[in-house]
């Protein structure tokens, strides 16, 4: 079994045995057209391992804290599907240039107070990014929440996340390309 497989059994049972805030369920896993739909919408693919996690584990209703997202249905608890968080983001965005939304952050996890775990999914390794706007402005609301997605899984799985209780000290690194990623396109003269 390869080490993607191994996590993937692990993450699975993780969501069979435990409901994030607001779930009373593991919804079903979305099926392929549902998934190209969503990915039509935001004009981009999704990492593999992301991608997996909707295909075979659920749409959504696992993971730390509230749990992820569902790709395009709303969860039980009212916020919005990832994928319309996303363009809500990116076209609130457009309209206040002080708060741009990254093109290919794609909002997962929403962990309360306007707070999102969100995937680079323009990232080779699909960095998981923290969102946090309550006490900062656009330029330090961005944060480094863990190199890679199968690092961020694990870490829930392991409860070794910086949610966790005891390990609330944990420090994150702010996201040094939001300025790259939100920069207009130059144009040519």
């Amino acid at each position: 079994m390869t080490e993607s497989e191994q996590l993937l059994t692990r993450v699975a049972a993780n969501a069979r045995n435990t409901r994030p805030w607001g779930w009373t369920s593991l919804p079903e896993p979305v099926d392929a057209p549902t998934l190209a739909r969503a990915e039509a919408a935001l004009g981009f693919r999704l990492p593999p391992l992301l991608a997996d996690l909707y295909l075979r584990i659920g749409d959504g209703g696992f993971g730390p804290e509230y749990g992820l997202l569902p790709l395009l249905d709303s969860p039980p608890a009212g916020e919005p599907a990832a994928v319309v968080q996303y363009l809500a983001n990116r076209k609130s965005g457009r309209k206040d240039p002080d708060w741009p939304w990254p093109e290919g952050v794609l909002p997962i996890s929403h962990w309360g107070c306007a707070m999102y775990a969100c995937v680079d999914c323009h990232s080779p390794q699909a960095t998981v990014l923290l969102f946090e706007p309550n006490a900062h402005d656009s330029d330090h609301a961005w944060f480094v929440d863990a190199p890679t997605l199968t690092d961020w899984l694990r870490a829930w799985v392991d409860g070794a996340g910086w949610y966790e209780e005891t390990n609330e000290e944990l420090e994150m690194a702010p996201w040094t390309e939001f300025h790259i990623r939100t920069a207009p396109p130059v144009q040519a003269s």
